[in-house]
């Protein structure tokens, strides 16, 4: 029993000892969403959804982490499953006010396409490329391709 603890204080004094002597070591043990939430986060842009073809709700904020650009959905983003789900920027603040219901559909040239959409609800993280000029788009929008229809779409203000 005693050497079982001997050997046990031995492992902890020696992990501390470690971790004290080359912090490095003990940050490397983090992971990879620790570190990334101890990064600068600049927000650029945000906005709340509105509803489309479909329910959607929560919140979408463009955000600077380490010199790149990303589209947040925020804990509170929901919407309902469909085929062929895209997380879209979009060059007008109004994609719902400026489309004909039911679909909102959109047209080619009005939107940048960043990534196919993870899941219906949560938190989640859309890169945008270097390329595009986030002045060219107001909104964030869950856009079916299948059926060109706007599930919804959030306007971005600063």
């Amino acid at each position: 029993m005693k050497r079982l603890m001997f050997a046990s204080l031995s492992v902890l004094l020696i992990s501390g000892v470690a971790s004290v002597l080359n912090p490095e070591l003990a940050t490397a043990r983090t992971t990879t969403g620790t570190l990334m939430s101890q990064q600068k986060v600049a927000v650029l842009k945000s906005g709340s959804f509105r509803a489309g073809e479909h329910p959607t709700t929560g919140g979408a904020r463009i955000v600077e982490i380490g010199g790149k650009r990303f589209v947040e959905l925020d804990g509170n983003f929901k919407t309902d499953a469909g085929p062929d789900l895209f997380v879209i920027l979009h060059r007008s603040r109004n994609v719902i006010g400026s489309t004909k219901p039911p679909a909102y559909s959109i047209n080619e040239g009005d939107y940048v396409s960043l990534a196919p959409l993870r899941k219906t609800n949560g938190t989640q993280r859309y890169a945008i490329p270097a390329n595009v000029k986030l002045d060219n788009y107001g909104s964030v929008a869950i856009w079916c391709r299948k059926f060109n229809a706007t599930f919804g779409a959030a306007a971005l203000g600063n």
